[in-house]
Formats: C-alpha cells, sequence, structure tokens
C-alpha cells in the first residue's frame, strides 16, 4: 500500500490526482486570480488599472508563444505559478530541450556478430557518458543538471528526451556544448550519422531584468507580510512564463500559490494558504 499525501495544514483543495489536469501547479493560480477579479467587481476595493492574461504550455517553454506585448499596457506583471507560502522568485533556470536521435542496424540475433549495432544500447552508452552527479536526484539551489526526460527505441533506432538547466549563462552554454561534443564522439565511435542531437533553447534567467526595477519585488514582498506570510526570495529550480515575458519588455518576477509537492502525486494546496495568497494580491495592487 502507498503512504497517504502529506497534509501540512488543513485540507488539500487541488490535488495531483489520476483525474486532474494540472493539480495545484497551476490550476491553484488560475483559481486565486480568478478570486482576486470576483473580489476587485465588487467595488469595495479602490485600485487602478489592472490587465490580466492566462497563458497555456508553459511547463514546455511555450506559454508566452502568442502573448502580444502590444495589448498588454501594464510596465509589470506578476505570475502566480507555484511555490510554497511565501516565496517570491526573480531567478530561474536558463533552459534548453535536447532530443537525440541513435540509428543502429538489426540483424537477427543469431548472426549478429561484429554485425548489429543495437540503437537502445549505444543510447545508454551515450546516457552512461553524463556526470551521474548531475541530476535533479543529486542537485539544488543553484546547482544546474541534466535530465533524462523519455527514452524509447529498439535495435534499429533510439530516441531520448533529455533538458538542460543551469542559473548561470555561461555553465549553461559549457552544458550543451558537452552534449553536443558527447554525440560527436560516439560518431567517431560507431560511425558517422549514428549519433543525431537537436537542442532547443526554452527560456533564459529573468534576474538581469528584474534587477532594474526591483521595486516590484519589494512592493511583493510588503505584501505577503501584510497577508500574514513570511517572505523569502529563493531561485526557481525549474521555469515559468515570467522569464519569456520579461525578456519580452516585461519584468514579471514569480508570486507562491501556496502548493507542495509538485509534479507528483502527492501535490497538494491548503485551501487556508490560497486564501492568504488572494490576500497577498488585493494588497500588491492597493499599496
Amino acid at each position: 500500500p502507498w503512504p497517504a499525501p502529506p497534509v501540512a495544514r488543513g485540507q488539500p483543495e487541488f490535488g495531483g490526482g489520476a483525474d486532474t489536469l494540472l493539480g495545484a501547479d497551476d490550476t491553484a493560480g488560475i483559481a486565486e486570480i480568478m478570486t482576486l477579479v470576483e473580489e476587485l467587481q465588487k467595488g469595495d476595493i479602490p485600485h487602478g488599472r489592472i490587465a490580466v492574461c492566462f497563458t497555456p504550455d508553459e511547463e514546455i517553454g511555450r506559454g508566452a508563444d502568442h502573448f502580444d506585448r502590444a495589448k498588454f499596457p501594464a510596465p509589470v506583471a506578476y505570475t502566480v505559478d507555484g511555490g510554497e507560502l511565501g516565496e517570491i522568485e526573480y531567478e530561474n533556470f536558463n533552459a534548453a530541450a535536447a532530443e537525440l536521435t541513435v540509428r543502429g542496424l538489426n540483424i537477427h540475433p543469431g548472426e549478429a556478430k561484429n554485425k548489429m549495432k543495437n540503437a537502445v544500447l549505444m543510447a545508454n552508452q551515450f546516457l552512461s557518458l553524463l556526470p551521474p552527479a548531475q541530476t535533479p536526484a543529486h542537485t539544488e539551489g543553484y546547482e544546474g543538471f541534466y535530465h533524462v526526460c523519455a527514452m524509447e527505441g529498439d535495435e534499429s533506432l533510439a530516441r531520448v528526451q533529455l533538458i538542460v538547466r543551469d542559473h548561470d549563462r555561461k555553465k549553461f552554454e559549457t552544458r550543451k556544448d558537452f552534449l553536443r561534443r558527447t554525440a560527436d564522439y560516439l560518431n567517431t565511435v560507431w560511425g558517422a550519422g549514428s549519433f543525431e542531437l537537436t537542442v532547443r533553447d526554452s527560456y533564459y534567467n529573468m534576474k538581469k531584468c528584474i534587477e532594474p526595477c526591483m521595486y516590484v519585488v519589494e512592493r511583493a514582498k510588503k505584501a505577503m507580510a501584510a497577508a500574514g506570510m513570511n517572505p523569502v526570495e529563493v531561485p526557481i529550480r525549474g521555469g515559468t512564463d515570467g522569464a519569456r515575458l520579461s525578456y519580452e519588455g516585461l519584468p514579471c518576477p514569480n508570486l507562491c500559490t501556496g502548493g507542495e509537492n509538485y509534479h507528483g502525486r502527492f501535490e497538494f494546496i491548503p485551501t487556508e494558504d490560497m486564501e492568504k495568497c488572494v490576500r497577498m494580491l488585493v494588497e500588491i495592487l492597493t499599496a
């Protein structure tokens, strides 16, 4: 039997169960923003002009692909996209997605000696050359990693999907170059064209876009304190649409939603934390 999911406070309002699409990440953020809008429509909270936008596909780094900056008049913004209560984030990974295609040569195993090139085993050789201690399971804080997301194939053809992450831009570029050099090396072992690697950048660290306007961070921290939170600045070990938007001229740090255990079967969020996050948003708008 599986253990029960941990619940720190209250009863989970949203969960990452099999019958949900997004769970706390980021159904909670949508719910909190919509609750804020509902409160504002009552007319009891004085405020200036407010722009609201929802973007899809954030998890694959394409959430801002069709964001029209000209139609969003705000000079600064916030994403409400995850984090435990009190967290505010304006540093994130530089991120890239990589896909490795391995072409082998299949033949009957009874006649395979010195002839067969097993693409699955060749792909495994590539993975064995990655630094074993530089994976998500062995890193924290600002430490970058290589992450194998998926692998499929047979003797003739295998594919591996990876992501590359690092807060430091130079280290990020070095990581991508390491993948390319590894594929090049294995092509000298198995023959030209055996390994084909494509790498696509997803987003970059938004810190340099936020630093010129740190007032937006300070405003959020004051709002968190007014809502009963203990504000803390933490680096995002992941991504957010705020990174893409910041590079499009819209400085956009990320605010907590109160959820925990993201992307796992024990993902949850207490109702009480969601209520505090709505209060935080109200405080930001009325400061």
